[in-house]
């Protein structure tokens, strides 16, 4: 089992700081102990019912189910505990997602989104981070970036003095620049690109 060890990992900023919080890594942990055990059940399920037992394969299967119910349920709770620890301090039309997976911050950045054009916020800045968390620095996020702004028909641009945050524009035509130009815009610099 691969896990987070919070004796090893050390708090590189501040942005970070709560991902090494202790009932977070545990949470994290244990959803991946959760996983481990889905895919072990699953596996099992599989050579039970080649071998012809259908009633084992059927009892393996179930025990995946649950595995994965347990995992989905201590990822949704590490990322909404995550979440709300980052936020206490960011301003209202701002959000910060570090410490979210990929589909967690697309589901929490629409969330923001709806919650901002109901407020009429006419922009909303969301903290991505640039990518240093994570495995060799590359994003992973970009692609899903895109898709959520050209469903959402958002523009949007860098912060000029933090490559980290991205300035959505929520009301009207903005001042950013359109999905595909922004990936663009992105792709080409190197050190700025933006991971959730």
């Amino acid at each position: 089992m691969v896990g987070l060890d919070p004796a090893v990992v050390e708090v590189q900023n501040a942005d970070m700081a709560n991902a090494q919080n202790a009932h977070y890594v545990s949470l994290r942990n244990k959803a991946i102990q959760e996983r481990d055990l889905m895919g072990q059940a699953f596996t099992a399920s599989k050579q039970a019912y080649a071998a012809g037992d259908g009633e084992e394969a059927h009892n393996l299967s179930m025990q995946g189910k649950q595995h994965q119910r347990n995992k989905d349920q201590l990822n949704a709770e590490a990322a909404q505990w995550i979440f709300n620890e980052n936020n206490k301090v960011q301003p209202p039309g701002s959000v910060d997602l570090h410490g979210l997976y990929v589909q967690e911050a697309i589901e929490y950045t629409e969330r923001a989104i709806k919650d901002g054009r109901a407020r009429g916020f006419p922009e909303l800045r969301i903290i991505v981070g640039k990518g240093n968390h994570s495995p060799s620095h590359v994003a992973k996020i970009k692609p899903a970036i895109s898709s959520l702004m050209q469903r959402e028909h958002l523009t949007a641009h860098l912060d000029q003095h933090n490559a980290g945050v991205l300035v959505v524009q929520l009301q009207g035509q903005g001042t950013g620049r359109d999905a595909g130009q922004f990936v663009r815009e992105i792709e080409s610099k190197g050190d700025t690109c933006v991971v959730m």
